[in-house]
């Protein structure tokens, strides 16, 4: 077990001398008999947590059985988690698989956003609501989302969206038109909307984040925004899977243009030895009820054998985030 202290800009992450508390590592193993999690998102609905994450195509031998899906998981606390359910492809442009689900609550019902796999270029943001957190029905307008313009590809993946300033933004990851460079863009729906395809507006034609410090390489991905005061934190990460992979921060005042809070990383990958030394990445910034914010992020030691999730409590000091307690587990 080991204890980090790092200092990066405004930034730090700061290890306090309290007794270890117990690190959250999930991993389902229904698909292929090994730990392999991805993309997790967290929501508190009906008296508990619910976790919605990647989860691989079914093997037999080596024949796929099945396309990429979104598995579920319940909690009472954030760290003990037990598998509840699955969605799996249902439609025709579901074929080939489903995954990196994002969630959110409104009045009693749960609208998940995902995104198509397999299609290339043409993978699309979807979305699907549920009255008790598992069982989906499918919006008729299916896919909702893709980018327009010459600035991207027309790929939408890594679908975020929350409600801040009075309208629903949504942040997905698109590639330039090369295909080259992973980057992120931003469309909004106003506050009643229904998430159907014709409410999404693009504000702008351009990306509102790009890799450009040397540990992103050529990927930002996975946004995950919340709004702390008058400003917006977007949680993202730098590098494609296992390069490694990591998470940095930026804030922004209005949801579209976004500073960088550093040049280093928020959240880094793990030391030689430790679960995630081959990577910190997809992250999900959860904040409950009471105001307590927590990182779920995903990691592996193995370049991609297996994946497991894993949360941190962050806090804020001066509007800016830092963590409070890490604890890096030996790999398993």
């Amino acid at each position: 077990m080991k204890r980090y202290i790092m200092t990066t800009g405004l930034m730090c992450i700061c290890v306090f001398c309290s007794l270890a508390q117990k690190q959250m590592m999930y991993g389902d193993t229904s698909r292929i008999g090994m730990p392999f999690s991805k993309d997790p998102h967290v929501v508190e609905f009906q008296g508990k947590y619910l976790m919605y994450y990647s989860i691989p195509p079914k093997q037999n031998g080596n024949a796929e059985a099945q396309g990429w899906g979104i598995g579920i998981a319940g909690s009472k606390n954030l760290k003990d988690w037990h598998r509840i359910g699955e969605i799996i492809p249902q439609t025709a442009y579901e074929s080939k698989g489903l995954c990196a689900p994002g969630a959110l609550v409104r009045n009693d019902t749960v609208h998940l956003f995902y995104q198509t796999y397999g299609n290339g270029a043409k993978d699309a943001i979807c979305h699907a609501w549920s009255e008790d957190g598992i069982h989906f029905v499918r919006n008729a307008t299916n896919p909702i989302f893709s980018p327009e313009g010459e600035w991207n590809c027309g790929r939408a993946i890594d679908a975020e969206v929350v409600f801040l300033k009075d309208r629903y933004y949504l942040y997905y990851a698109t590639r330039t038109p090369d295909y080259s460079t992973q980057i992120i863009g931003v469309a909004m729906a106003p506050a009643h909307t229904d998430f159907s395809k014709q409410a999404w507006k693009s504000p702008v034609n351009h990306p509102v984040l790009v890799p450009e410090y040397p540990w992103e390489e050529k990927c930002v991905e996975g946004a995950s925004v919340v709004q702390m005061g008058d400003e917006m934190f977007m949680f993202y990460a730098g590098a494609y899977n296992n390069r490694p992979q990591q998470i940095g921060v930026a804030k922004s005042s209005d949801g579209i243009h976004w500073t960088k809070l550093s040049n280093k990383p928020f959240l880094m990958n793990g030391d030689p030895g430790t679960w995630n030394c081959c990577e910190s990445g997809h992250p999900h910034l959860f904040k409950t009820r009471k105001g307590k914010t927590y990182l779920f992020y995903q990691g592996n030691d193995d370049f991609g054998k297996t994946w497991f999730l894993s949360n941190m409590e962050v806090k804020w000091k001066n509007r800016h985030p830092f963590i409070a307690h890490y604890i890096n587990q030996k790999a398993h």
